[in-house]
Parts: C-alpha cells; structure tokens; sequence
C-alpha cells in the first residue's frame, strides 16, 4: 500500500562557523555586479513561475 505525503515541513537553521574572520570569502560569494544579480533573480522567479504553473495544471 503506497503512503501518501501531502505535505512536507523543512526547517533550516545556518550558523556561521564560530572562528572564522571576516577577510575570508565563502567560494562563490564574491562581489558580483548587479547585472549578474539581477539575472540570477530572474532565473529564480522563471523556476518558481514554472513550477506554480505545474501545481495548477494538476
């Protein structure tokens, strides 16, 4: 009998690293300009548009 899971709650809590000073970057993080930005933001309300148009054809 398959299970069913109709919702599903995550909770993350991110802590920095104790010990670790300012000067040092996380990979990734860089300065980016806000060109780079802005199409990132885009990227991400296009996924989250396709996904809300997904849940309301079902």
């Amino acid at each position: 009998m398959p299970v069913e899971i109709k919702e599903l709650h995550i909770r993350v809590t991110v802590n920095a690293v104790e010990g670790s000073s300012s000067n040092q970057q996380i990979p990734g993080s860089g300065k980016s300009s806000e060109a780079d930005r802005q199409s990132i933001i885009a990227e991400c309300v296009e996924q989250v548009l396709d996904i809300v148009q997904n849940k309301s054809e079902r």
